[in-house]
């Protein structure tokens, strides 16, 4: 409440004033989230990689050692703790006075919340939500950081990000569907409340990526070539 007080109570402060460029800043803080998102994406990673090939698919989507192994519970702590200065992503938005889109800020709202009830209950699934959001996080902030720094990135680079935002959208609902099967035979742990609440987040997520996706890199081409 307190974050969306602010950021539209920011706009309206800013609507009459000029536009902060903060150029320096936004490279610091988008590089510095880069590199976080990349450490974590390696030492979890590295985690789901050793329970895939020691024990198999389902053991990585039902296991809880990453709430508890000596390495993986410091990520998992530190991915949950980082939803909150995430937060500051918007604060350049208002500042900078570019457009702040429904699915930002909704998209920062939810997740903050959602992290923070999945790990109090430890439920099952979380490893492979941290590792992808790590993993799309370390590609994208990277991004941000080029861009800020005024650096050419190609086209392709920013429809990539989306694509693999879509893709984690996908193989969220994937592992909601299996948790749900697997918690019937009491191998994952999770509750049928937190499954809803996760099915719901992810897919709205997905309709608002594959809906972004499509205003800002098909419908531009269609409307060339009817032109």
């Amino acid at each position: 409440m307190v974050y969306a007080a602010l950021i539209f109570g920011g706009q309206y402060v800013m609507k009459e004033r000029r536009k902060f460029e903060l150029r320096l800043p936004l490279i610091l803080w988008s590089l510095s989230l880069a590199l976080f998102s990349i450490i974590g994406a390696l030492r979890t990673g590295w985690y789901m990689g050793h329970i895939l090939i020691t024990s198999g698919f389902k053991q990585s989507v039902c296991d809880q050692g990453f709430y508890k192994g000596p390495v993986s519970k410091f990520w998992a702590y530190a991915f949950v703790i980082s939803k909150v200065p995430e937060l500051g992503d918007t604060l350049f938005i208002v500042l900078r006075k570019q457009k702040l889109i429904f699915l930002h800020w909704y998209h920062h709202i939810t997740v903050l919340l959602y992290t923070w009830y999945t790990y109090k209950d430890m439920v099952a699934g979380g490893g492979w939500f941290m590792t992808m959001n790590y993993g799309v996080h370390a590609v994208m902030y990277s991004y941000y950081a080029l861009r800020a720094a005024q650096l050419h990135v190609p086209r392709f680079c920013a429809m990539f990000i989306t694509l693999t935002q879509i893709l984690q959208m996908v193989m969220g609902l994937a592992v909601n569907v299996l948790v749900h099967s697997w918690m019937q035979d009491g191998t994952c742990p999770s509750t049928w409340e937190n499954i809803f609440c996760s099915s719901v987040m992810y897919f709205s997520y997905l309709l608002l990526f594959c809906s972004f996706f499509y205003k800002a890199y098909l419908k531009g081409k269609e409307r060339a070539k009817a032109d």
